[in-house]
């Protein structure tokens, strides 16, 4: 085994007893430098040239960057995740036989998946979809995604909520708790909007919390413009704050004929 890849090797094992020890900083800086290292390897992508230690580059590196997907995970930073998924998906897309599969693999798509739903992506969420094969489709890892999109769109979020207690991997926690608090806030803007007030025992039922003081807690953290009084929740003040939005109906009329006579005068 050359040098360099000796030295990858041995800091990957450093890396690794890091992560299992949950020591987050030590795990960034010894990251940083095997992406450094894993540059002068020429078998990875993208230029997948012929060497004698391929055999070997490949799978370490495809390690090192499934690691870095769930690291950025462990840091709540969503663009580290971003990146570093950008990095590891050729291994999972191009090497073309080069390597066997990755058991980390369908966790870390459907990871992806849902972070594109937490984002609101789903364009993007539906092309990563039409570019996974009918097996992958079938795993659990993807179909959680899947069916979780839909529930959104339903607006089904009391699944949405609950899908929370059956997650196919202990990374999709931290997705599931942003989608969650997504799910509330829209059913918070909605409550506000269609009623002046609610009791405590009916705001908590909307909202799906199983305590008083988780939804007391939500107010005073996420909703500063609601009121508590004598038992009930008032949205009055938090719609007299927000501002009002009136659709300039004369402008729009007027620029409506305008559009009207140059048509006219262009036929």
């Amino acid at each position: 085994m050359e040098p360099k890849l000796t030295e990858v090797s041995h800091l990957f094992e450093q890396f690794k007893a890091a992560f299992v020890r949950n020591n987050l900083d030590s795990c960034a800086q010894l990251l940083s430098q095997l992406k450094v290292l894993l540059t002068g390897f020429k078998s990875l992508p993208p230029l997948f040239e012929d060497s004698p230690n391929a055999i070997h580059e490949l799978p370490i590196a495809r390690d090192i960057y499934e690691h870095a997907v769930v690291l950025s995970v462990k840091n709540e930073n969503q663009d580290a995740f971003e990146r570093d998924f950008f990095q590891l998906k050729p291994y999972y897309t191009d090497t073309g036989g080069r390597l066997p599969p990755s058991p980390q693999e369908y966790p870390i798509l459907g990871l992806n998946l849902l972070r594109l739903l937490v984002q609101n992506r789903i364009a993007e969420f539906h092309t990563e979809l039409e570019l996974l094969s009918p097996v992958a489709l079938e795993n659990p890892c993807i179909k959680h995604a899947v069916e979780l999109e839909q529930s959104f769109m339903e607006g089904a979020y009391n699944r949405v909520l609950s899908a929370r207690q059956t997650v196919p991997h202990e990374t999709y926690i931290y997705f599931m708790d942003l989608l969650a608090k997504t799910v509330r806030d829209e059913i918070a803007g909605c409550s506000e909007k269609a009623y002046d007030f609610l009791s405590i025992g009916n705001a908590k039922q909307m909202l799906m919390f199983s305590s008083d003081h988780e939804l007391l807690e939500y107010i005073k953290e996420e909703q500063p413009g609601w009121e508590i009084k004598n038992g009930f929740v008032f949205f009055q003040k938090a719609k007299d704050s927000a501002p009002c939005k009136e659709i300039p109906s004369l402008q729009l009329i007027n620029q409506t004929l305008s559009y009207a006579r140059e048509l006219e005068r262009i036929v």
